[in-house]
């Protein structure tokens, strides 16, 4: 099994070609150029409204981002005009930064929904701290830790190959910040070096996530376009220092 997935290293995963997406008849993204491969992790910085979750949300396909011109691709699977639950079956997931209140729906049952296989729910939920959740309704109630944690329960019951995931830090504590962090890793296999089959793509605000998994690229994206991409640790030094001003201006 090793060598089989040892074999996939380096295979593109995801790739987006000269993406261009509209929200309610106005235009987010002009024009999104980007490639991730298997075992890779990319992290997306940006200012408010400068087009992050369109983007995830497009990579999903929810009908509100719609697609105007350019192409998306799925481990090599023309998926543009594919349902969102098209989408999912085939291994994409994503966390989201504000997710719905799901009344009547209890948590247990969300996480046997999204399972890929067979799952001790107990021991999964336990092991994210949410056993005591389980009977409860998706998010009915949840503090900003707990909400993160459930959606990171859900993923991990999915197992995606491809994992989008929108400021997962957004409004955790600390000690709930190390919970979410080791999920993470979990659903990248970043204890893995060499047959890892699962890739990232993580919005984040504040950078606080690269505490906790390692990332192999970054890119900053600035008024709907990738401005910049390089290593995201010197990135995340020159944001907090000069702001994305400086990412935009070194462009021109």
């Amino acid at each position: 099994m090793a060598e089989k997935e040892d074999g996939m290293h380096g295979q593109t995963v995801l790739e987006i070609k000269d993406l261009h997406v509209e929200v309610e008849g106005r235009e987010i993204l002009h024009g999104v150029d980007l490639t991730i491969k298997c075992g890779e992790t990319h992290v997306l910085f940006g200012p408010n409204g400068s087009g992050k979750t369109t983007l995830l949300m497009a990579i999903m396909g929810f009908p509100r981002y719609r697609v105007t011109r350019g192409r998306i691709y799925f481990a090599g699977e023309d998926i543009t005009d594919l349902d969102p639950h098209l989408r999912a079956q085939r291994g994409i997931g994503i966390m989201f930064q504000r997710p719905p209140t799901i009344r009547g729906l209890a948590l247990r049952d969300m996480v046997r929904l999204c399972a890929s296989r067979d799952l001790d729910v107990e021991a999964m939920a336990e092991e994210m701290n949410l056993a005591e959740f389980l009977q409860r309704d998706v998010n009915y109630g949840f503090s900003g830790g707990e909400i993160k944690r459930s959606e990171l329960l859900q993923l991990l019951a999915q197992d995606p190959r491809l994992v989008l995931l929108d400021e997962p830090e957004s409004g955790v504590d600390m000690e709930n910040l190390q919970l979410v962090g080791r999920a993470i890793r979990k659903l990248l296999q970043k204890d893995r070096r060499r047959t890892r089959t699962k890739c990232g793509l993580i919005i984040t605000h504040t950078g606080y996530i690269l505490d906790y998994v390692e990332a192999d690229m970054g890119h900053v994206l600035c008024d709907g376009k990738i401005v910049c991409s390089g290593n995201p640790r010197e990135q995340l030094e020159g944001i907090r220092k000069y702001g994305f001003e400086e990412c935009a201006r070194c462009t021109r």
